[in-house]
């Protein structure tokens, strides 16, 4: 482990030139007390590191000191997949892997690319999750991780909307969409998406699985998300929105929103327009129709204009006696 770590401070002096004791200690997440035995028994060794006293001080290489012990692990190399969502890879347990390898690479790249890498990563920066939620809690991710790597079976209890169940898994791959992991797995001779902070408890079982020869993560991804997207919407509504609701469609039904705005029709005289947006099942579909106030009418179809309405009645009634 101490090896690792003298090779990530060599590599943090090469890379970035003088450094002071302080800012060592926090890119190796260390004491600072650690960091000048390191810079010592760096010196021991034949690395050509001095200190440089006062305000500007601090470690440095002497002489354009290069050295080429950057050679990725097998675990830094697979971090490497997840470089552009470093929150992503310390959930899965490979941050301090990823750090390693973004070092090694940088110290492999010809002198002046390093930098230019490194403004790159001080200008960009991929923030997965959504807005306005918290981060949802995984603390089973790290070993489902493990399972898929290695080809090990799970034992898992897991939570669904209808209760909880007990499965036997393989486990083929992890999908990270919108800040939220799924597990996709083999369980009874049929390929299944699992929501991992749904998993309530995991048992890694002896020995490996085969992977389906033909197994095709993104394919099936692909095909899955197709699926569930169909099967979220059972109808369309029609409605008659106000100029202001017609702006907020998109930001408040997402890309169904945005489509409902680009067929609308023609605005009247008011500037109210007519729109086919599609909803999912009744009491979802009032509930969402109901945060768009009265500056949305449903016109169709009738049973939920019903709906609507009766939910109205009943919101209007409970306000009136004023509590």
């Amino acid at each position: 482990m101490r090896a690792d770590r003298l090779l990530s401070l060599l590599l943090l002096l090469q890379n970035r030139g003088r450094m002071t004791a302080p800012e060592l200690a926090a890119e190796l997440e260390v004491s600072v007390r650690t960091v000048y035995r390191d810079v010592e028994a760096l010196g021991a060794s034949g690395v050509p590191v001095v200190a440089d006293r006062g305000p500007t001080g601090g470690f440095r290489l002497v002489g354009g000191y290069r050295t080429r012990l950057t050679g990725l692990t097998e675990d830094e190399a697979g971090s490497l997949a997840l470089a552009t969502v470093p929150g992503a890879a310390a959930e899965l347990g490979l941050g301090a892997d990823l750090a390693a390898a973004r070092l090694k690479l940088e110290a492999a790249l010809p002198v002046g690319t390093g930098e230019r890498a490194r403004r790159v990563a001080e200008r960009f920066h991929l923030d997965a999750p959504g807005w306005f939620r918290d981060a949802e809690p995984v603390p089973h991710l790290a070993v489902v991780a493990d399972a898929v790597w290695r080809q090990r079976a799970l034992r898992v209890h897991y939570r669904r909307w209808k209760g909880e169940v007990h499965r036997e898994l393989h486990p083929l791959g992890l999908v990270l969409k919108g800040g939220v992991w799924y597990l996709v797995a083999e369980a009874e001779a049929d390929i299944r998406t699992y929501r991992v902070s749904r998993v309530l408890a995991v048992e890694p079982l002896p020995g490996r699985f085969e992977r389906p020869a033909d197994f095709d993560l993104a394919a099936v991804w692909t095909e899955t998300s197709s699926r569930l997207e169909g099967m979220r919407y059972q109808g369309e509504a029609r409605l008659r929105v106000s100029p202001g609701v017609l702006r907020l469609l998109p930001a408040k039904f997402g890309a169904a929103g945005a489509r409902a705005v680009a067929e609308a029709g023609s605005a009247d005289a008011d500037g109210w327009a007519e729109v086919m947006l599609p909803v999912e099942s009744l009491p979802v579909a009032v509930c969402d129709l109901l945060g768009l106030g009265a500056e949305a009418e449903v016109l169709a179809p009738p049973e939920l204009r019903a709906a609507v309405a009766a939910a109205a009645t009943a919101l209007a009634a409970r306000y009136a006696d004023g509590g």
